[in-house]
């Protein structure tokens, strides 16, 4: 059976562009947090002309190193994977300072604050790119070209990009080496999350290079442990509920013995997401909405 083998490898240093491969560049922001690991990736894409890949977090430091590394070159693009903060904040600051289009699937944030996996109050910013991307589009550059794969899930508007004739995949918050990606309702949504994955099974890739942590270097092996481990999980909470009636509070409770108090919101989010996965499919119902200490029972 596969399994997930997760790594907190990483080679890096804030603020310094490291070559991954041929025209790939990654700078990690100084943003670390329990969602973030040691920061935000962002990969510079091409060689003459370039291509910028997730700006990340709205933060000067991280700016000035990815305007270093541009050494002034032109830029053709800015490209984002998903509208979240640690990924797009920086995108304004950046897009004034080297004029560069904005590529990107799109995103207009719910009408009041929500809260993030980690317990934050946030709110998001609308995305309005200059260039549209949905699934299976291209973006091309100067020697190098990139397809886009719808895989909503971890966000609504979720992209990540292959880099052609490469075998590299942009994989941004979909798929990562170093923690299973969160999924968090309103907006995360298991059964595309799943779908997702699905989607990338078979496709022949040889390596992703994530939205945080390091290089994943068997990724067919990382995405079918990570169908196995979202199943697991799902069935672990469905029996929870069928042995007796409880609420997403119990049941993170349960599985999550030792949870560390500042993680206990990802857990009851990631939960709550499985509970209405197994709403969809008929197995679970409850008499309200799903919130944190709603009983649930088996249909």
């Amino acid at each position: 059976m596969t399994t997930i083998e997760l790594s907190q490898r990483m080679n890096f240093v804030y603020g310094e562009p490291r070559e991954l491969a041929p025209g790939v560049m990654r700078i990690v922001a100084n943003n670390p947090s329990p969602m973030t690991f040691k920061g935000t990736n962002t990969y510079i894409l091409g060689t003459r002309t370039l291509a910028v890949i997730d700006p990340g977090p709205d933060d000067a430091n991280h700016c000035a190193a990815i305007l270093r590394a541009i050494a002034g070159r032109p830029v053709s693009h800015i490209i984002l994977t998903h509208a979240h903060g640690d990924h797009a904040d920086g995108i304004p600051r950046l897009a004034e300072a080297i004029k560069a289009p904005l590529a990107a699937y799109g995103y207009t944030p719910p009408a009041a604050n929500r809260t993030a996996p980690d317990g934050r109050e946030v709110g998001l910013q609308s995305i309005r790119p200059d260039i549209v991307i949905r699934d299976r589009d291209t973006i091309a550059g100067d020697g190098w070209q990139l397809e886009a794969l719808f895989t909503p899930g971890h966000a609504p508007d979720h992209l990540c990009f292959a880099l052609e004739d490469t075998g590299i995949l942009f994989s941004a918050d979909h798929v990562m080496a170093w923690n299973t990606s969160v999924v968090a309702p309103p907006e995360g949504k298991m059964s595309d999350y799943l779908e997702s994955l699905e989607r990338l099974r078979g496709r022949g890739d040889t390596l992703y290079l994530p939205g945080h942590g390091g290089k994943l270097m068997d990724p067919e092996r990382m995405v079918r442990g990570y169908l196995i481990h979202r199943r697991m999980r799902e069935d672990s909470i469905l029996g929870a509920i069928r042995e007796k009636p409880r609420s997403i509070a119990d049941i993170v409770a349960l599985i999550y013995p030792s949870i560390e108090q500042k993680l206990v919101r990802a857990a009851s989010l990631s939960v709550q997401a499985h509970v209405e996965h197994l709403v969809e499919r008929g197995l679970v119902a409850g008499d309200g909405p799903l919130i944190l200490d709603r009983q649930l029972y088996p249909v």
